[in-house]
């Protein structure tokens, strides 16, 4: 048997992986998905799901649905991607990660399989198979799988879920999902299923009609949650929770409703999970107001989410997000401008597959930056970077690595200072 490291050195260096590459793994059909999961004799068919796509905050929606069932007493699988720390944060039962035995055993089990099949599949595609096999050998009662890229084409859509959920949509991945937001919207909108209900978590003029047509087409239930349910940014609590007051059409339903996830932006997904819950309960589900409350208070506890306005460090305040595109972004800033700080420092590093003009307008000019990449050949060039945030007034330094940029910053940081670490998912999971 193979030790773990030398099974993770086959998954990465052997098997596309659109992480570090980018469209070159992209698979544009689910044939590869189709025959591992043949190859495996159909684990998803084993356990119910619920199934989360969307541009921004698809995967904060996921871990808070799978907190929320936990509470409520259901083993519960979760699938999401990327990772941050440890390829096995992908795939995990109750919140704990499968075992590195776990993954070497599918990994050598696979192989051995396809000395016959030859199959060639991506990374993700082997990693989806990899989860519906671990989810089946756990009998969890319920996984909730978070979609990779897009929806439609997605390797986890080959399952039929007790619900899917579209949080909102905007341009990400355009070169792939498509250039219009109804485009895009119509990739996300391929998740949904015959008869099976659907919460879009934003109504959108531009793309409402997408989703409104797909769900006619197949006789799916389709609800707004933003038309039903508003989450109120109130404050932070004493101990260190966000509270949120929610009003459903229009009266208060749960008031101080406390968040364990610091981002103001979850104000904005908070209201997808209350609607995603409604329908569950609809649908026979034992998700009472007690387990929804624990579940929010303790995300991370219960699910081991990282990344999401997460304070790594006080005086200085030194807080990551992995927002990375525009609409992420915006929404990273907006909290920035609302914490206290004395002087702002920015490690800044990103991908060369996105907007980047579009990131850095939106950037703050009051910062210090320090540009930055990412070990990956996705990376953007820190050079390349720098020239590009000098068109939008942003001033800074240049450097290597994400550690020594961060290293720089800490040290010309005061103690009432902020430095933010972001701009890719890739930076963040390096200095976590």
């Amino acid at each position: 048997m193979r030790t773990y490291q030398q099974v993770l050195d086959y998954l990465y260096s052997q098997l596309p992986m659109f992480q570090r590459t980018g469209a070159a793994a992209y698979k544009d059909n689910l044939d590869n998905t189709i025959r591992l999961d043949k190859m495996f004799g159909h684990p998803h068919r084993s356990f119910k799901t619920i199934h989360v796509a969307g541009t921004n905050g698809k995967g904060s929606v996921s871990h808070m649905l799978a907190s929320v069932l936990q509470e409520a007493g259901y083993k519960t699988g979760l699938y999401t991607s990327p990772h941050l720390k440890d390829f096995r944060e992908r795939i995990r039962v109750n919140g704990e990660m499968i075992s590195e035995e776990g993954v070497v055993r599918f990994t050598e089990l696979f192989q051995a399989k396809n000395e016959i099949e030859k199959i060639e599949p991506s990374f993700f595609e082997l990693t989806v198979s990899m989860a519906f096999d671990y989810f089946r050998s756990m009998e969890v009662d319920v996984a909730v799988i978070e979609v990779g890229l897009g929806g439609r084409l997605d390797s986890t859509n080959i399952i039929t879920p007790e619900l899917s959920v579209i949080t909102n949509i905007s341009f990400d991945h355009m070169a792939l999902l498509g250039d219009t937001l109804p485009k895009i919207a119509a990739e996300k909108a391929g998740i949904i299923k015959k008869d099976v209900p659907v919460v879009v978590g934003e109504t959108s003029p531009e793309t409402s009609f997408v989703f409104e047509q797909f769900a006619e087409k197949v006789q799916a239930k389709l609800v707004f949650a933003d038309q039903e349910y508003r989450a109120d940014y109130s404050m932070l609590t004493i101990d260190g929770k966000q509270s949120l007051n929610t009003h459903k059409n229009g009266k208060l339903f749960y008031s101080d409703l406390k968040l364990d996830l610091l981002g103001i932006y979850q104000r904005h997904n908070v209201p997808t999970v209350l609607k995603a819950i409604d329908i569950l309960n609809e649908k026979g589900w034992n998700l009472s107001e007690n387990s929804i409350r624990n579940g929010l208070l303790n995300v991370n506890q219960n699910t081991g989410l990282l990344g999401r306005w997460q304070i790594i460090g006080n005086n200085p305040l030194v807080i990551c997000d992995t927002g990375h595109n525009p609409a992420g972004i915006k929404l990273v800033v907006e909290q920035i401008n609302q914490t206290a700080w004395k002087q702002l420092h920015m490690v800044i590093g990103m991908v060369n597959d996105k907007d980047q003009n579009e990131v850095l307008s939106l950037l703050p000019e009051n910062a210090q930056y320090y540009f930055t990449k990412a070990a990956i050949p996705r990376a953007a060039e820190p050079e390349v970077l720098a020239d590009k945030a000098g068109q939008f007034g942003l001033r800074g330094d240049c450097y290597p690595t994400v550690r020594q940029a961060l290293s720089v910053a800490l040290a010309n940081a005061g103690e009432n200072d902020l430095v933010f670490v972001g701009g890719s998912t890739f930076v963040v999971a390096e200095i976590l």
